[in-house]
């Protein structure tokens, strides 16, 4: 074999060595850019569940005025859920402002004339709605992270991955208080 054959084959060689980085690199950046967008899609129907709740608490005000301190805390957990930064913050305080929402349905049940009013009912049924949609952004989410995170994770990608720094995402779970059994009695 001459030094030119010897030097095709190398060129070859590397040739094949770029375009496999170039493959490995940009299928980590499309699986990226779907993680980032499934978290957009979980943000603009956080943003429409924060912009519900200060009408149904002022729905609720007029109906139980005297139950200030619930109304507080959802205000307060509204607050802290729009001003979260990273995942993992979003994903508390998203599950603190799910748990004093269902203390205002709670509430509810103790004022007939609330629930009767069709402008509470209006607005639980597109909480309810969005809720629906949060959750079904959150499993696209999670699909979308499980396939970069494995990415991140599986040979020869995981190479290319921790030269460039790539971090895997947080998947969504359930709180810890959703993933207990309900207790039904009659």
């Amino acid at each position: 074999m001459t030094t030119t054959g010897i030097l095709y084959i190398l060129l070859g060689i590397a040739a094949f060595l770029v375009l496999a980085l170039i493959f490995i690199y940009n299928n980590l950046i499309r699986k990226l850019n779907r993680a980032k967008e499934a978290w957009a899609d979980i943000d603009v129907q956080l943003k429409r569940r924060h912009d519900l709740i200060p009408n149904l608490v002022e729905a609720v005000k007029g109906y139980a005025g005297h139950e200030k301190n619930v109304l507080e805390e959802v205000v307060k957990a509204r607050s802290a859920a729009m001003g979260a930064g990273t995942p993992a913050d979003k994903l508390k305080a998203e599950d603190a402002l799910s748990k004093t929402l269902k203390t205002i349905f709670a509430l509810a049940e103790n004022y007939p004339q609330l629930r009767a009013s069709e402008n509470f009912m209006g607005l639980q049924d597109e909480l309810t709605d969005t809720e629906d949609k949060i959750q079904a952004a959150r499993r696209f989410y999670n699909a979308n992270v499980r396939d970069y995170n494995t990415a991140l994770a599986v040979f020869p990608s995981n190479l290319v991955a921790s030269v460039f720094r790539y971090k895997p995402y947080p998947l969504f779970e359930a709180a810890a208080g959703e993933k207990e059994a309900v207790a039904v009695k009659f």
